[in-house]
């Protein structure tokens, strides 16, 4: 039974050194459960932690925020269950998912969608949450709303997409090259090549003028001006990651029109938070309105082989990347 311990950050991914330990069963106290993890996600978050990247983690540690698994210990009502969940705090401020055993509030803990496998189960958390929690904190996507995704073939954008069409949205996604769409949706999906088509101008052509009522972005400062251009009076830009910090800011068109920026920080979304969320989506994935990412078994690791799934993420895999431990 094994599980990553990772001592102190990596200076980068070519020096990223994972130690693969032996990991006894923890213990638990009386509002806990102790679950045996099946599948676990690989999330940018988890790589970038043990990369030094996230100044609230704390070390020694084992990462990993999302997981599928059965609960062992625990109260009497859900011992034996299969589980999902995720949480900011696994992984950052307590051992996560990345191991053989996981320790999580039992508040924070609920039964999988039944039609889910265990690997599809472990690769919903991160990606799903925040796109539902960016949707949300922008009032919700309204049937005929105008949504435009950037980064569109990313797994957060894949989730907001789905949850978008879901809602009968009219959607746009981007990229920064010329790509299909590759996640599943409930309606079309019009796909703007960033790289020789100007994001703004499609979006007014193709809405009679209106533009995008709610943007994701997913980058942050690559598409951040022409984000800007692209929303409709009243509309709203969800940011959830960037590339730089700063960024040039045009104060007099934002407030002419009406615009609301939203911040979106998964980190502070601990696994109770997490499980209300999921107890919302539960039931679109039980119904089939939502639907898991394709798990590619190439893409599905052992811990023993962590450091190649940790760099298949942090090198842009567009495949949903598991550890089964």
């Amino acid at each position: 039974m094994k599980a990553i311990y990772v001592t102190a950050p990596s200076a980068n991914l070519d020096s990223l050194v994972l130690d693969i330990v032996a990991q006894n069963e923890p213990e638990v106290g009386a509002e806990e459960c102790l679950i045996e993890v099946v599948s676990a996600g690989v999330n940018p978050s988890d790589v970038k932690a043990v990369l030094g990247a996230m100044p609230n983690a704390i070390w020694p540690r084992t990462p990993g925020r999302d997981y599928a698994g059965v609960v062992l210990r625990g109260p009497s009502a859900l011992v034996g269950k299969h589980v999902w969940g995720s949480g900011g705090e696994l992984g950052i401020r307590r051992n996560g998912s990345h191991g053989r055993f996981l320790v999580v509030p039992a508040s924070g803990v609920r039964e999988k969608p039944a039609n889910l496998t265990m690997e599809e189960a472990g690769s919903i958390g991160v990606p799903f949450i925040t796109g539902f929690e960016g949707l949300r904190r922008a009032g919700s996507v309204k049937k005929n709303d105008v949504v435009l995704v950037l980064g569109a073939n990313g797994k957060v954008g894949q989730a907001a997409i789905q949850l978008a069409t879901m809602a009968g949205a009219k959607v746009f996604g981007v990229e920064r090259t010329a790509q299909p769409y590759l996640g599943h949706a409930s309606g079309d999906v019009i796909m703007i090549d960033a790289s020789s088509q100007s994001i703004d101008e499609i979006v007014r052509e193709k809405t009679g003028g209106h533009g995008a009522d709610i943007v994701y972005n997913t980058v942050g400062s690559p598409y951040f001006e022409q984000a800007n251009k692209a929303l409709a009076k009243r509309g709203t830009q969800i940011f959830i990651s960037t590339i730089d910090r700063a960024v040039p800011f045009d104060i007099f068109s934002f407030y002419r029109g009406q615009h609301t920026f939203v911040g979106v920080d998964t980190l502070a979304i601990d696994s109770v938070n997490g499980a209300q969320i999921l107890d919302q989506l539960l039931p679109m994935f039980e119904s089939g309105a939502l639907k898991p990412f394709p798990i590619d078994h190439e893409f599905v690791f052992s811990i023993d082989d962590a450091v190649l799934a940790y760099q298949a993420v942090l090198r842009g895999s567009t495949n949903r990347v598991l550890l089964k431990p």
